[in-house]
């Protein structure tokens, strides 16, 4: 399930909470099965989303470091990276 989540233990630098939270976000609407939390949803969406962020932080805290860092960067890291290339062109 959820392949589509970017692996963030190991990243240099260590992964942001936006970075954690987009994660968390992404499972909680896989798991739920919704794209985009209702005004009757928002309030569960928001409390799972909480949960998973601070599980999550837990453990990449937990965790040793990693041998490698992860083959491909979280989204947005790529985003960043795609708006640093096109500024530096302009």
């Amino acid at each position: 399930m959820c392949r589509n989540i970017t692996p963030l233990r190991g990243l240099e630098p260590p992964a942001t909470e936006d970075e954690i939270v987009a994660a968390a976000q992404q499972y909680v609407r896989k798991v739920a099965a919704m794209g985009k939390p209702t005004s009757v949803t928002q309030e569960a969406f928001d409390k799972a989303v909480a949960a998973v962020a601070a599980a999550t932080h837990e453990l990449l805290t937990d965790m040793p470091p990693r041998k490698q860092p992860p083959l491909i960067d979280p989204p947005l890291r790529r985003r960043t990276a795609v708006a640093s290339a096109v500024a530096g062109t302009s």
